[in-house]
């Protein structure tokens, strides 16, 4: 018989591993982005809101299962997110790094606004019959709703490192972030790259935020939080790595739920954003990089 110490250690752990891992979706697009646009995007977490909002909105209105609409999250995303690229991010970056910087602040705080005046200050969650279940392991007892964003995650993470390593797509992208100007003159249309990157940011971040919205409530301002986590998340696995972003997000719950396990659940936050200023010192470039573009 395990002490109930230890049980209840392991139980912390395992699921402070799954929730990492299923966190580490939202933060895929953002790697993507400063890997290939080298944007600093702080409108990322608006984003991550935005899906969980719509998820709500689905919910709410039709009646639909939040793990059912994750398909239309995911193309909403892509849609809404592909216009402000185009039209207002691309020209803003020929003028340098900070207007583009400043722009996204700007949009973030656009966005929060919206949701407030759309859904209101008040908090959410978003609610499904598998998120009151939970699965025996030995003596594990871990939320259903845990294992099952953990697969989702896990299984576009995977989409997406071959999308990246493996297609004309994922080719034309590694060349864009690693040198444009020979990427055009070889005949790559970086500005599309940008676009088509930027987009696909928005729909896996809003993926995330309806995964995340599952296991936490949300508000309108909960989009700081997640660009936080989202960025110890890429320092943890290296910028550009789709796996290592997906193995940064798994350490970075096991060292959360850890905090939260030593110190309590109000300090789960602190001890990911203390590990966050420690490896920007120490290791800028991430202590579980894959390669150079894995």
């Amino acid at each position: 018989m395990i002490p109930t110490d230890l049980t209840g250690l392991a139980n912390t752990l395992v699921g402070g591993a799954l929730l990492g891992g299923l966190i580490a979706l939202s933060a895929v697009g953002l790697s993507l982005v400063l890997g290939v646009m080298k944007l600093v995007n702080l409108m990322h977490g608006q984003i991550v809101v935005l899906g969980a909002y719509l998820a709500f909105f689905l919910g709410s209105v039709f009646g639909l299962d939040p793990l059912l609409v994750l398909p239309i999250v995911f193309v909403l995303g892509f849609v809404l997110m592909a216009p402000i690229q185009r039209f207002i991010l691309e020209p803003v970056t020929k003028h340098g790094e900070e207007a583009a910087l400043l722009t996204t602040f700007a949009l973030a705080i656009i966005f929060e606004n919206v949701f407030v005046r759309v859904f209101s200050g008040d908090t959410r969650s978003l609610d499904t019959s598998l998120s009151r279940q939970t699965v025996g392991i030995g003596p594990l007892n871990i939320p259903t709703i845990y294992l099952i964003g953990f697969a989702i995650s896990l299984v576009i993470c995977v989409l997406v490192h071959l999308l990246v390593t493996r297609t004309p797509f994922g080719r034309s992208l590694r060349a864009s972030s690693e040198d444009p100007v020979s990427a055009a003159i070889v005949g790559i249309h970086v500005s599309r790259v940008r676009w088509a990157t930027f987009a696909l940011n928005g729909g896996l971040a809003a993926l995330g935020g309806v995964l995340i919205a599952l296991c936490f409530s949300f508000t309108p301002s909960s989009g700081s939080e997640y660009l936080l986590t989202g960025f110890a998340i890429i320092v943890l696995g290296g910028l550009g790595s789709v796996l290592g972003t997906l193995m940064g997000g798994i350490v970075l719950g096991l060292v959360q739920a850890m905090g939260a396990y030593l110190f309590g659940d109000g300090y789960r936050t602190f001890v990911g954003l203390v590990v966050l200023i420690v490896l920007l010192a120490a290791a800028p470039n991430g202590l579980l990089r894959i390669g150079r573009r894995a």
